[in-house]
Order: structure tokens, then C-alpha cells, then sequence
């Protein structure tokens, strides 16, 4: 029976100690059939996003093992940052890669989600494809309020956990666990530090606001940079490519004069996301996957190996 492989982002709340990270990052790291593929760490926000990849049983594991660690180190009531949160571990997704389905990460995230809830004694909310009410689909509608509101949020019965206790953890709060698609965190940085225009860009750009389907996003102001930052998700790459956003901030922010002047991506991103935006841009007429020599070489070494067994 083949081996299942899925991704699990873990965001936990603390991106300025990197001696915490590491610490993080190592107990996750130690689980054997987990892999620790990427880990990114932003002051500004206060949050780090680790990208893993495993079996369901490793993951079991190194969730658990990374909730240990950062219940050692991250206490909520101490803790601030521009990124919305309501947990030290904020939220925890999972995503099929190879011989899973999106079933099989519902039913991980129920899984890890009521063994968190009962180890740590923390709520877990269900989001995303794994939510069981329709209005916990989006993960901004669960965190809203924040660790600091959300004591009083759960006192309504609308918001009793799907696992845990009815109020949250006094310094750990609570967590989301979920299946869903890849998302790419992408973030553009603007000739500015106007929050008010990244606030302004981000409502137009956003679907709850009218704007592209398959993006959230946010204004954030980077401190040590001094520029204002359009913050985003993208639920959805293949729907809402990367370019389309790209094009979209382009256009507010010249309403305002104010120029993009960098781009990052938090955690990682599909090839294809990259690959489709570099054929906009170029204007490849005869544009396929098939025209990258890397992907050429792989699918015939792929077949050969096939055709050898």
C-alpha cells in the first residue's frame, strides 16, 4: 500500500526570538517520517509559518511535539504583533500531496485537533474543508476578536469548540485545525508608509471587500522597514493566479502614486503559481509546462523508470 504524504503549515505566534524558533523547528524536525521543508520567521507580524511534510502518523507526532515546545516558550497575554491571532499555535492545516485526499486531512485535522484539545486543555476550532458549521469555513471568522476578545466570544453558544474546553487556555488560547487546498502568503511591499493606502489597496484587492476571489488580505505597517505592506492569502492559485493580484495591487496603488517595490512569499509556493506568472509576463504564445526543460527531463525519467520495472 503506497505511503501517504501530506503537507501541514503550523503558524505559531513568535517570529523575534530565534532561539525559540529553533527550538520549534528542531522538535518537529527530530519525528522520523517528517520532513521540515521550510520554516518562515517575521518580526513584524510576530509569527513564524513551518512548512512540514510526513506521513499522518509522523505529523501525529511532530504536532504534538511542537505544541510542547511552544507552550514553553509563548504565553498570549505577552505577545503582540501585526498579524490577527487567537493561539500560541494559531492555526494548523492540512494539505494532500501524494496518495492522500482532501478526506484523508479532514479526517487528521479531527484527529490531532481532539488530541491537542485534550492534552493541552486548549478549544479547537474546525475550519476550512473540515469545519462542521458553514460559518467557520473562513479562518478570519473564527480568530475575529483575537485572543483578546475571545474569551467573551465563547461565552455564545455559536461558539462552542469543536474539541476542548468552552473558554481558552489563559496564555495558549486557542487553536484552528483544517483541510484545504495549497495557499500561497504572499506579501507586496509599497513606496510608502501610509498604512491607510495598504488598508485602502487590500479592501479593493480582497473578496470580502468585491474584490478577486480566492484572496484576504490586510494592511500591515513593517517597522523595521518602514513601508506599508499588503498582506495576503490566496486560496486559490489555479482560479486567481499570482499575476492577477500582482496586476490588481499595481493598479490601486498607482491611484494613490505610490509604487510596488518588492514582493515576498511566506513559506512555499506550487511551481505552476511561478511558472504561469512568468508565461503572463513574457507573453509566451505557445506557452506549456512541457517547455520547461526541468519538468521534460523528470517526466521522461519518470516514464523510463517505468517502462525498467
Amino acid at each position: 500500500m503506497a505511503t501517504k504524504l501530506i503537507e501541514c503549515v503550523p503558524n505559531f505566534s513568535e517570529g523575534r526570538r530565534p532561539e525559540v524558533v529553533d527550538a520549534v523547528a528542531a522538535a518537529v524536525s527530530r519525528v522520523p517520517g517528517v520532513i521540515l521543508l521550510d520554516r518562515s520567521s517575521d518580526a513584524d507580524h510576530n509569527r513564524t509559518v513551518l512548512t512540514l511534510v510526513g506521513s499522518p502518523e509522523g505529523l501525529r507526532e511532530a504536532i504534538l511535539n511542537l505544541y510542547e515546545e511552544v507552550a514553553k516558550h509563548v504565553d498570549l497575554t505577552q505577545q503582540s504583533g501585526e498579524h490577527p491571532r487567537m493561539g500560541a499555535v494559531d492555526v494548523v492545516p492540512f494539505i494532500p500531496v501524494r496518495n492522500a485526499t482532501m478526506a484523508d486531512c479532514i479526517a487528521l485535522s479531527e484527529e490531532i485537533g481532539a488530541a491537542v484539545a485534550e492534552r493541552f486543555h486548549l478549544p479547537v476550532f474546525l475550519y476550512a474543508e473540515s469545519a462542521k458549521r458553514p460559518e467557520r469555513k473562513l479562518l478570519s471568522a473564527i480568530r475575529k476578536g483575537e485572543f483578546e476578545g475571545l474569551s467573551a466570544k465563547m461565552q455564545d453558544s455559536a461558539w462552542t469548540p469543536d474539541f476542548g474546553p468552552g473558554q481558552p487556555h489563559p496564555k495558549l488560547g486557542a487553536s484552528a485545525f483544517g483541510a484545504r487546498p495549497f495557499l500561497i502568503a504572499y506579501n507586496i511591499q509599497l513606496g510608502t508608509a501610509d498604512i491607510t493606502i495598504a488598508n485602502a489597496i487590500s479592501k479593493a484587492v480582497r473578496a470580502s471587500s468585491g474584490g478577486l476571489m480566492n484572496v484576504q488580505a490586510m494592511g500591515v505597517f513593517l517597522t523595521d522597514r518602514n513601508v506599508a505592506q499588503v498582506s495576503m492569502n490566496l486560496l486559490n492559485y489555479e482560479k486567481t493566479p499570482l499575476y492577477r493580484v500582482q496586476e490588481l495591487v499595481k493598479a490601486e496603488a498607482a491611484r494613490f502614486g505610490v509604487p510596488v517595490t518588492g514582493s515576498e512569499v511566506i513559506g512555499l509556493v506550487p511551481q505552476a503559481a511561478l511558472l504561469d506568472a512568468a508565461a503572463y509576463y513574457l507573453q509566451i504564445e505557445n506557452w506549456s509546462p512541457a517547455l520547461v526543460l526541468e519538468n521534460t527531463i523528470m517526466e521522461k525519467a519518470s516514464d523510463a523508470e517505468l517502462v525498467s520495472r
